[in-house]
């Protein structure tokens, strides 16, 4: 039977109707922090694992008020991300004011929400507010529980001030909209729309421990889609503890599953207050850890709570506050806004989940999603819960009313690629100018410069958000779309480049050989190509050429590299081509002449005297054997620098003749040694030799 337990806890394990059930009370003799130090919060962890001698047949009772570490939110984890856990996970909380138990609650096997690779599978995270007690129950279907389950406590600390929430108040502006839009409008208009940025509580502002974050941001090109979720932490939570739940979820994502960062780009609390998620800029396409399978080109938006029907069996949900649905539609016009994405049109995206993963769609499948989608869309699974899901019309149709047609410009003095811009320091912003407006170009959201039809900026190194404003004689406002324009001023490096011979046919005026590098580049790399001993253009993202060299001859191995930026380098490497023929050759026993124009030069050596050798002596950094091949032929032995290395089989299946079947590469020129022994083979004893190559 198996059982297991929680390290430092008191633990009970049951077998009632066929499932195992583990009852879980950590014993802890830690205090809550001191509400006057900084405190980032933490996530302690608990591990389940055998506990022997558990008595069949016991009901599974709730343990006594036993003492933990002080938490607010609490899931159950485990080692493999995408493996489900088959059972049900219920748990009550001791209320570290009151001392009362809470009411059993619980927690819900959550794989959708996570990045597209690694971390650890878990449950929601369940906000129980300030606990220092807890009772788990896990119940499996036999051996079925996932190896590694953990309990995780998360306490969110202190962190920032938390914000102030907004005082409710009669629905004005967006939130009547909202409220009065209960379908989506007709078609979208075809041309790019903005709308304006809500305000939204940093990082900083909510209390977010930058030193946990595991990796830096990365980007995607663009944001073609808002997916809107819930965090299923449960509704019990007012807004001034908005900050302390998005805090927890933080650590429970980092922490406990062992993410980046948090997974959504941005979160709302139930009073329409917008705080940023995951790190890399709010104004920039960060790539998030929210829908599994579509994390590329979208952003995640979270509303705080759970959001099931009212009636779910399980998990009994509420309905999202206009104001919440009204911070979502803002939210969300204004980060599709800023690559002029219609927030009531459609897109298509691919999915990147690969087969048999979990993923709701097949490894790259194109599926056509709203531009404000639910996580349900994407992937199989309740989120953002039945009350929240039904209200994304509205959302919708909010947003879209919160729009307004995006300024029409373009960008030249920089290099379009993959939707972004790039140049070495400068780009300049082309509009068609109305009478009576005045512009000017942001950077960063920082004016940078003005003009009446163009304007162009100057960029320090690195990665910019470029948009165009205007102010029009009526006092309303516009925007163009962001334009993402990198500078760069490094050029691309091609290292690792090497010569070496390839297993091939040989010609007496064209010996097989690989060319061999590794090119890269800060930013991106946009073309790759060889100058000597011949042209040819690669793909950026070739390491090899498969070229011949000329015999007897000294040549230059030239590459050429450049960036989007037009940052450019060369890179080469200079080197002789040589031969020795089989008459070269040392030889002991009996070796036999034969004369063909297949064989290099006419001429080639045979024999069928086992133990019958050749050896050639060079110098060099890369050398290789010519034999005949057909299938009457056998093995011979070689060695290198008097030392066998293994035996080499001449038989094919069809003759060929100047075949460069093995070849050996050191990682400097020097003098070596390459000897051949017939083997002998039975029933094909005889090998036919035509020399060796060389490069040095």
């Amino acid at each position: 039977m198996p059982k297991r337990t929680l390290i430092g806890a008191s633990v009970a394990a049951v077998v009632v109707a066929g499932a195992v059930t583990w009852t879980v009370s950590a014993k802890s003799t830690a205090t809550m922090s001191s509400a006057d130090r900084p405190d980032p919060g933490r996530v302690h962890a608990r591990e389940l694992r055998d506990l022997p001698g558990a008595a069949a047949g016991r009901k599974a009772e709730g343990l006594p008020a036993a003492t933990t570490e002080p938490f607010s939110l609490v899931g159950l984890t485990w080692d493999k991300p995408r493996e489900d856990l088959r059972g049900t996970v219920r748990l009550r909380t001791r209320d570290a004011r009151t001392g009362r138990w809470s009411g059993w609650r619980a927690l819900e096997p959550e794989l959708a929400d996570a990045p597209d690779r690694g971390g650890r599978g878990g449950t929601n995270g369940l906000w129980v507010g300030p606990s220092n007690g807890i009772d788990v129950r896990v119940t499996g279907q036999g051996r079925t529980l996932p190896e590694g389950l953990r309990v995780d406590l998360v306490d969110p600390g202190n962190g920032a001030v938390t914000p102030t929430p907004r005082a409710a108040g009669p629905a004005t502006g967006p939130e009547m909209r909202l409220m009065a839009a209960t379908t989506p409008l007709a078609a979208p208009l075809a041309e790019p729309v903005t709308a304006p940025k809500p305000a939204i509580v940093s990082r900083a502002g909510w209390g977010a421990d930058e030193s946990i974050v595991r990796n830096p941001p990365t980007y995607d090109s663009a944001v073609k889609a808002a997916f809107v979720h819930h965090t299923d932490t449960g509704n019990a939570y007012t807004c001034a503890e908005s900050a302390s739940v998005i805090r927890s979820v933080y650590l429970y994502h980092v922490q406990s599953q062992g993410w980046d960062d948090i997974g959504y780009n941005f979160l709302v609390d139930k009073c329409g207050t917008v705080f940023e998620g995951r790190a890399g800029g709010v104004d920039r396409p960060v790539h998030g850890a929210h829908t599994y399978g579509f994390n590329t080109d979208t952003t995640g938006i979270a509303v705080l709570g759970t959001y099931t029907a009212a009636d779910d069996p399980d998990v009994p949900g509420v309905a999202p506050t206009r104001e919440a649905l009204d911070g979502v539609a803002k939210i969300a016009a204004w980060k599709l806004g800023l690559t002029g994405v219609d927030p009531t049109a459609k897109t298509t995206l691919t999915s990147a989940a690969p087969n048999g993963t979990g993923g709701k769609y097949p490894y790259g499948q194109q599926v056509e999603f709203d531009t404000i989608s639910g996580h349900r869309d994407g992937f199989a699974t309740a989120c953002p819960g039945e009350q929240l899901y039904s209200a994304l019309p509205a959302i919708r149709t909010a947003a879209k009313q919160i729009t307004v047609p995006a300024l029409t410009a373009t960008v030249t003095g920089a290099t379009a690629a993959g939707g972004r811009y790039y140049t070495k320091s400068t780009a300049t912003v082309n509009w068609t100018p109305e009478e009576g407006a005045t512009y000017h170009v942001s950077v960063d959201g920082a004016t940078a410069a003005t003009g009446t039809g163009s304007a162009t900026v100057t960029l320090t190194p690195g990665t910019h958000s470029v948009q165009l404003h205007a102010a029009f004689a009526d006092g309303t406002t516009s925007a163009s779309p962001v334009f993402t324009v990198i500078a760069d001023t490094t050029r691309p490096v091609i290292s690792s480049q090497a010569l070496s011979l390839r297993r091939s046919t040989v010609n007496s005026g064209a010996w097989p050989v690989w060319l061999t590098w590794k090119a890269t580049d800060n930013t991106l790399l946009s073309s790759l190509k060889a100058t000597t001993p011949s042209a040819k253009t690669f793909a950026t993202t070739t390491t090899q050429w498969a070229a011949v060299a000329k015999p007897s001859t000294t040549q230059s191995w030239t590459l050429s590299a450049a960036d989007a930026a037009g940052n450019a380098t060369t890179a080469a490497i200079s080197r002789y081509t040589g031969g020795l023929s089989e008459a070269s050759a040392y030889r002991t026993g009996t070796w036999k002449l034969t004369t063909t124009p297949y064989y290099l030069g006419g001429r080639g050596l045979y024999s069928g005297s086992r133990g019958a050798s050749a050896s050639w002596t060079f110098t060099g950094r890369t050398a290789g054997l010519i034999f005949k091949r057909a299938s009457n032929l056998g093995a011979v032995y070689v060695y290198v620098d008097g030392a066998k290395i293994g035996t080499l089989d001449t038989r094919a299946s069809t003759t060929a003749y100047r075949q460069l079947l093995w070849t050996r590469t050191w990682s400097t020129s020097g003098k070596h040694t390459i000897k051949i022994v017939v083997a002998g083979t039975s029933g094909r004893p005889t090998v036919g030799i035509d020399g060796l190559a060389y490069l040095r």
